[in-house]
């Protein structure tokens, strides 16, 4: 540890504080001045060219001046964008417009729908809402599909919930956040990605390797932040409405209202609904659950450019209603008997959160911030004869103090962290609760010379009544060689408790005994999971044929000091266990994107993992892990005309490998799958009409190919039996699949 404190006081210390030409400066808006808070994440990049940046979390920015260019443009969602002419390196304070005209929106989204930052010590990659509507992106874990930053996979034959994966791990290494407060943990792990509908989104910030010690010390492969849509520059009204062919149905609302100049007010309402009963495998069992979910939201948007403070505050419920198995089930007369086999999995959750910050009026880099949340999460839920209930209350807060030493090109953040889970949860008769709760310190230095070098280096110290008193150090450097070029290396610890069912409740719907190997610990007899992220990754901008593009190479490593196995190569039971001898997780990364031809943007990509545990068995790759895949998009869209009538074309294939199966040998001939599957491709398409400013329809289809897992459930005719199985899904259970929909706004 001491050398790696080292390591960064030298880095601090050593960084050359040189002078530089440079346009700085603050984004705010409309009649605001010196004391109005600014715009946080407004584009700010030169006409023609790759340089640009996003404003930090109080409107501040900084970018490369060069000769060549004197165009500099400003745009925000909601506001109209703006070009200023510069012909001299210097600072402004420049305020942007307030805009309800959809086509400017659209003219900002669609320039900067998947930006990558070039001056960021982070590697970062943040997707706006415009790249969100590539697909039908009905909630939050169906909107990574045309990106291929983020894997998406099925995790079992039953509930059809689609999982993600980063860097060759599975969602509970990243930490996901709302609007950078913890959201889906614990018990919402399995589940939580569909409980936030696609429309609330504005946009996406995905971070690659280990993140800011300010969100905590949980984030391992990277970090996903989904930033809300804003009471005060949504519309006022919208409406989307979605069917597909499977007989899943749903609407979202939208209704934002401006109470005050300071004070306005949202309301979310979405729905969804399937009850057809689909089994085109003839396997007896439904290809996708029936399902019902309801789910509301209140936000509150308050903001006083005079006196410096900004919050927000919402409100949540949920009810999410699913029921799987059998096709003939009848929850009224077949649960927990052998008539038929068949699982319900309710969920009911409130949660609520504030934000608040205040700009130091005389100081406008200088802010403090406060974040608290808290969430009651219930889960009642059964697997054939199997039970599993879980309660989880939760509460969060962060406290953030920002500021300069000497000037703007070097900044601090630091602060404390207090926050609490309680779980009350139950596996068939045998309860596993417990209560955690930490409290915790960082600190975080940022250094920005725009020109050359930036770094982000932080230190946290938490304690928590389970993992114990511990360290999280995180760097992050960046290094601009040439023009248009951006090199990046970056290492960082990762620290949690392992919610070893709710993270793997697939593995209840099988006959496999759950068997967990007691070493003493105490996270349900074992020890938390520990690992170091290491990685490194080089963006070079370019122009071909008079068009930007960029090609980026990545690669990381996780390496575990401890990671609580899943060990399921016995298909007649799955043990949980503390890793003995090594685990780790390669990931290699190569990406293009290039407007190929006017209005034309192609993306491509390919990727290999090589994950490997030490298993009771030997030393394996990953089950269920395609180490190749390949990955490619294109996106065209028509000229808008002046009101606004457009068309949208977007093809999206997906190429994977081979994938180890887990071991079933001991199965008799019939139910064994063999070591390997063979590669498959999917393709996805849409095409959306934009009538108006106002209205726009779009249709589109998903696994055109057709491909399918065509025996997904093994022994489906007899689910009681010692061979039954749901949990080896490699490939799309649905075959082809059409949906239509449409998108109404005032």
């Amino acid at each position: 540890m001491k050398l790696y404190i080292a390591i960064i006081l030298t880095l601090l210390f050593s960084v050359p504080m040189l002078s530089q030409d440079k346009v700085d400066g603050m984004v705010m808006e409309a009649n605001s001045v010196g004391k109005h808070i600014g715009l946080s994440g407004a584009n700010v990049y030169w006409m023609n060219s790759q340089i640009g940046t996003v404003t930090n979390e109080e409107g501040l920015f900084a970018i490369p001046y060069s000769k060549e260019y004197r165009k500099l443009i400003i745009s925000f969602v909601g506001f109209e964008s703006d070009t200023l002419t510069i012909n001299e390196p210097k600072t402004i304070h420049h305020s942007l417009q307030p805009s309800n005209e959809l086509d400017e929106v659209v003219v900002a989204q669609k320039k900067e729908a998947v930006k990558k930052a070039y001056f960021s010590a982070q590697n970062v990659i943040t997707v706006n809402s415009a790249e969100l509507l590539k697909a039908a992106c009905c909630n939050l874990s169906e909107s990574f599909e045309t990106n291929p930053a983020i894997d998406v996979n099925f995790s079992d034959a039953l509930t059809g919930t689609k999982q993600i994966q980063m860097l060759g791990l599975t969602s509970p290494y990243l930490l996901i956040t709302q609007e950078n407060i913890p959201m889906v943990r614990g018990a919402s792990q399995a589940f939580g990605l569909t409980f936030t509908p696609g429309t609330w989104v504005e946009s996406i910030q995905i971070t690659k390797g280990a993140g800011s010690v300010v969100n905590g010390y949980e984030s391992i492969s990277g970090q996903i932040n989904t930033e809300l849509v804003k009471p005060l520059t949504d519309k006022s009204l919208f409406v989307n409405g979605y069917a597909n062919r499977n007989g899943r149905l749903e609407l979202n609302t939208h209704f934002n209202r401006k109470l005050t100049d300071k004070l306005s007010m949202g309301f979310y309402i979405h729905g969804n609904r399937r009850d057809a009963k689909e089994d085109r495998n003839d396997d007896g069992f439904l290809d996708a659950p029936l399902a019902n979910q309801l789910n509301v939201m209140n936000r509150w948007q308050y903001q006083n450019p005079e006196t410096g403070w900004v919050s927000f505050i919402n409100f949540r419920f949920l009810n999410d209603e699913k029921q799987v198995g059998q096709v003939n089930f009848n929850p009224e007369k077949d649960r927990f008997t052998t008539n038929s086999w068949g699982s319900e999995i309710n969920t009911r959750r409130f949660d609520s959160s504030i934000k608040l910050g205040y700009v130091f009026p005389e100081l406008p880099f200088q802010s403090v911030g406060f974040q608290a949340s808290y969430s009651k999460h219930k889960q009642d839920s059964y697997y054939g004869f199997r039970a599993y209930d879980i309660e989880h209350e939760s509460m969060y807060s962060n406290l953030i103090f920002n500021s300069i030493i000497g000037n703007t090109r070097s900044k601090f953040k630091t602060g404390i962290t207090l926050a609490y889970d309680g779980y009350e949860e139950v596996v068939n008769t045998q309860d596993f609760d417990r209560k955690d709760n930490s409290i915790g310190a960082f600190f975080e230095y940022s250094y920005e010379d725009l020109e050359k070098i930036s770094l982000t280096a932080g230190v946290r110290v938490d304690t928590h009544n389970r993992l114990g008193t511990f360290i999280t150090p995180r760097l992050h450097v960046r290094y601009t060689p040439w023009e248009k070029a951006s090199l990046r290396g970056s290492f960082g610890r990762g620290k949690r408790a392992a919610n070893i069912f709710a993270e793997n409740q697939q593995l209840f719907a099988s006959s496999r005994s759950i068997q967990i190997v007691d070493a003493g610990g105490s996270i349900y007899g074992l020890d938390p999971e520990d690992a170091w992220n290491y990685g490194v990754s080089f963006l070079q901008g370019f122009t071909f044929l008079e068009r930007p593009g960029n090609i980026t190479f990545d690669f990381y490593r996780t390496d575990f000091r401890n990671q609580v196995v899943v060990d399921w190569e016995n298909p007649r039971a799955v043990f949980f266990f503390n890793l003995e001898g090594k685990s780790f997780a390669n990931s290699f990364q190569i990406e293009l994107n290039h407007e190929i031809l006017n209005n034309l943007e192609f993306r491509t990509a390919y990727k290999y993992y090589n994950v490997k545990t030490d298993y009771r068995s030997g030393s394996l790759q990953k089950p269920l892990l395609a180490p190749h895949r390949f990955f490619a998009n294109l996106g065209y869209e028509t000229e808008s005309k002046e009101n606004g009538a457009q068309w949208r074309f977007d093809y999206t294939l997906h190429t994977l490998g081979e994938q180890r199966l887990p071991n079933t040998d001991v199965n008799p001939p019939e139910f064994r799958l063999g070591e390997f599957t063979k590669g498959y491709s999917l393709m996805n398409a849409q095409v959306t009409k934009v009538f108006s400013k106002a209205f726009e329809v779009y249709v589109g289809g998903e696994n055109l190919t057709n491909f399918r897992q065509m025996n997904p459930v093994l022994s489906a005719d007899d689910p009681f039996g010692a061979n039954f199985d749901t949990s080896i899904v490699y490939a799309p259970i649905m075959g082809r699949m059409f949906y239509g929909g449409f998108r109404f706004s005032l």
